[in-house]
């Protein structure tokens, strides 16, 4: 694949960062995910739950912004996204995964209804969707996670694949 078509792909992943569509990644945009995934689910902030999320969200924010953020202004430009985070993590995407882990961990937590510690094809697909993922793109992303066909997804079954989304190579 061509240098340009690697870059088009990973800067149409920048909008799944930019969550209010403003041009650059901030510590808000982590904060809004993690709204909508509690109001999604109707987990309260303050629930132990809630607070993981968005303590998720800001280890994050923080791994993020330690990569990419190169003009230290707390803002990651698609620039900056583009040329400084995927490209410094497209060959080491276990370094990605481990700075995601965290939220991950914590939004899987608000989507597991029983417990178990995984959560159904289903409300994995509600997670995407209330992400910023359209319907159909989000239910065809849970079912691909399901990769041992159970129908319930677990922390080791998202964390690489978020992954090699975000770092696909070129």
């Amino acid at each position: 694949m061509v240098s340009s078509e690697y870059e088009r792909r990973i800067a149409a992943r920048f909008a799944t960062f930019d969550q209010d569509g403003n041009g650059y990644i901030d510590r808000e945009d982590f904060s809004a995910a993690a709204k909508a995934l509690l109001a999604e689910f109707g987990t309260a902030a303050r629930s132990d739950k809630g607070q993981a999320l968005y303590g998720g969200a800001e280890a994050f924010w923080q791994g993020m912004a330690g990569i990419a953020d190169r003009d230290g202004d707390q803002r990651i430009t698609r620039d900056e996204f583009v040329n400084g985070a995927v490209k410094r993590l497209r060959d080491n995407p276990d370094r990605f995964a481990e700075i995601a882990r965290p939220f991950l961990h914590a939004a899987l937590a608000v989507a597991d209804r029983d417990g178990d510690g995984t959560a159904t094809v289903e409300d994995t697909a509600r997670v995407l969707k209330a992400l910023g993922a359209e319907e159909d793109i989000a239910l065809a992303a849970a079912s691909a996670l399901d990769t041992d066909g159970d129908g319930k997804i677990a922390e080791a079954e998202i964390v690489p694949a978020f992954a090699r989304y975000f770092t696909v190579p070129e």
